[in-house]
């Protein structure tokens, strides 16, 4: 089933998050990560930073801060098990880091549909913002339903 066009718009519930040393180490060593500024506090302060700085696409941890990271779909009567990460991208305008608490507020900007209809595309664009209130980055990720095929 199609998901209804008129959920584009659809605000998400917000997310906070404390970023913390232990999560930006663990989130570093994870993704190989090799630069000392991303796990030591001294390289990250001769570097200039006031602490540990946020990694590369760590922001999203942020969506996956709540009991059910995928309630966002189930909640349009998507079967999950037909979903598929599509894509994700990120465009950062300010620096975000360890001890700052970040805020994430989504909302759904597009459906739709390809190759007849077998294949439909839910995009979420996300603001996370830092304490100040600025932008720290902005977000799109796109989740595939695989569909059962026309006949």
């Amino acid at each position: 089933m199609a998901i209804d066009p008129a959920v584009i718009g659809t605000v998400l519930p917000c997310t906070d998050l404390l970023v913390d040393r232990s999560r930006l180490r663990l989130f570093a060593k994870a993704t190989g990560a090799t630069d000392p500024v991303y796990t030591d506090i001294a390289a990250a302060r001769a570097a200039g930073y006031p602490d540990l700085p946020v990694p590369p696409t760590f922001l999203c941890a942020l969506h996956n801060e709540q009991p059910d990271p995928l309630s966002w779909i189930a909640e349009l009567g998507v079967d999950l098990s037909r979903v598929l990460h599509g894509e994700q991208s990120f465009e950062y305008k300010s620096m975000a880091f360890a001890g700052q608490y970040l805020t994430a507020r989504s909302r759904i900007t597009d459906v739709y549909q390809k190759k007849g209809g077998a294949l439909e595309f839910l995009t979420r664009a996300t603001t996370v913002t830092g304490p100040d209130g600025r932008t720290v980055a902005e977000l799109t990720d796109i989740a595939i339903i695989r569909h059962e095929e026309q006949r």
